[in-house]
């Protein structure tokens, strides 16, 4: 049975889910990542349920191809650190946000702000810690002083904008319109094809998720509504396939099969093709369309969702980011177990960052309604405006 939407859930709440909601799948998903569905049984005796401890143990200090990372026992990834990141930009700007605050207040962010590392347990730089893919800001946009609307353009193409851009998505809350486009011009300085174009569409999920009522089907709709070409192919066909399912055991299979044609990396995520990772009109990141199609199994609820997602392996940390965000922002509370473990093994306040970016979103819509009157007074005037429209 599909749950009731719960049209009584407020912004705050809804923004607090969908962030509290990500870091914690992406703390979930971060010790299994890489791996299929099969190795992750082998190497837990079973599914995952929870939080679980590193691949290799206590080996996991020199063990390649993850080490020096601490990946598991409750640590949030770059994932989180980048949408925490962003959310410190939409403060120190407090309105919507283009190509141009990347290059101004995030590059910086990255370069001179030490701040803990759970993965590394320590202080460090962020940009110690995050993937090359998002390296590639600070090369493009500080050293070669790109054109921060381009710089993303000659990225290998993944979901690295797509991860943390559900900020966008909650500035925008309830207006998916609103948040593909703030979303694409975000992620211009990142990403490019369809790299950036799941940024847009994950920006669009988690808006449409914060509209009073809104279900996985709505949430869906709209990120069709707004999806281009290999993006939009992908989402139709995986949430067609996770209609089928009740459960993300039965449906961890089907989803993949049904994305692989999609997904440029191929079968062995670890050894990608030689074709992974280009433009294309044709392909799509994988994360997006899974995450919505487990967010359709789950029929909405956060903890199947999440499971599923960590359970599905490859990027998964990713996926069950996503996952966690769009279920959060749809008003599925995240367990508060696994809030509290990931929370004090990250050594991060998760509630903070939703307590401003809630400031700062209500600032925004503020500004919003004053701009869309100083508009309709200045239409008027023009004599564009009839009493019968």
């Amino acid at each position: 049975m599909t749950p009731t939407p719960d049209e009584s859930v407020p912004l705050d709440e809804r923004i607090t889910g969908a962030l509290v909601g990500a870091a914690v799948g992406d703390a979930l998903g971060g010790p299994v990542e890489g791996h299929s569905p099969e190795q992750i049984v082998e190497r837990h005796g079973g599914r995952v349920h929870g939080i679980v401890g590193p691949w290799h143990g206590d080996a996991w200090r020199t063990a390649r191809p993850l080490a020096p990372y601490h990946k598991g026992d409750g640590h949030v990834t770059d994932d989180t650190l980048m949408t925490h990141a962003l959310v410190r930009v939409y403060a120190a700007v407090r309105d919507h946000l283009d190509a141009y605050a990347i290059a101004e207040h995030l590059v910086p962010d990255l370069m001179t702000n030490p701040r803990w590392i759970p993965e590394l347990e320590a202080e460090a730089l962020p940009l110690h810690r995050v993937f090359l893919a998002e390296k590639w800001l600070v090369t493009r946009l500080h050293h070669a002083h790109a054109d921060p609307r381009e710089a993303g353009v000659g990225n290998i193409v993944n979901c690295g904008a797509a991860m943390y851009m559900a900020p966008v998505g909650l500035v925008n809350a309830a207006n998916p319109e609103g948040a593909y486009a703030e979303a694409l011009d975000v992620a211009g300085a990142h990403q490019s094809s369809y790299g950036r174009e799941a940024a847009g569409v994950l920006a669009a999920a988690v808006a449409a998720a914060c509209a009073p009522g809104a279900t996985p089907d709505s949430v869906v709709a709209a990120c069709l509504s707004l999806a281009k070409d290999g993006t939009r192919a992908a989402i139709e066909t995986v949430c067609d396939t996770a209609s089928r399912y009740c459960d993300y055991e039965s449906a961890l299979r089907p989803l993949r099969e049904a994305v692989a044609p999609y997904d440029t990396v191929g079968p062995d995520y670890r050894a990608p093709s030689l074709g992974a990772r280009r433009p294309s009109r044709l392909h799509a990141i994988e994360e997006l369309p899974v995450a919505l199609g487990m967010v359709v199994v789950a029929r909405g609820d956060y903890r199947h969702a999440v499971l599923g997602s960590v359970n599905y392996g490859r990027d998964c940390d990713s996926i069950a980011t996503m996952a966690g965000a769009i279920t959060g922002a749809l008003g599925s509370p995240v367990p508060s177990d696994w809030e509290k473990a990931v929370a004090e093994a990250s050594r991060l306040d998760l509630h903070a960052p939703a307590r401003t970016l809630t400031e700062v979103t209500r600032e925004v819509f503020a500004r919003d309604v004053r701009r869309r009157r100083s508009h309709e007074a200045a239409f008027a005037a023009l004599g564009g405006f009839r009493c019968s429209d």
